[in-house]
């Protein structure tokens, strides 16, 4: 089992380490105990993390609304909440509990 995910009554925590100005958003393997991801937008008045947050809703099928970072807002690692994802993207190859 991979160490930067958790399930939660049905909601996916993450685990995260962000790379911004990055040449294209998308993940990029396991970074220690999270996954990398990188992002386009610079980390200059939360740019990245709404970047992060509309890339994390486009991959797991959900409103930006039910994307939530939940510590590590001004940090390159942070812990993202993913309420009910509808899909999994391939890339993480994630086990669902349900």
């Amino acid at each position: 089992m991979n160490s930067f995910y958790l399930w939660q009554d049905g909601d996916l925590i993450l685990t995260c380490h962000l790379q911004p100005k990055a040449s294209k958003d998308e993940f990029a393997g396991e970074h220690g105990e999270a996954i990398k991801i990188r992002i386009k937008a610079a980390p200059i008045e939360g740019k990245a993390n709404a970047a992060l947050i509309a890339f994390l809703a486009k991959q797991f099928g959900v409103s930006k609304r039910d994307i939530e970072v939940i510590s590590g807002e001004l940090n390159r690692h942070k812990r993202v909440k993913v309420s009910q994802p509808k899909k999994i993207p391939e890339a993480l190859a994630l086990e669902t509990d349900v």
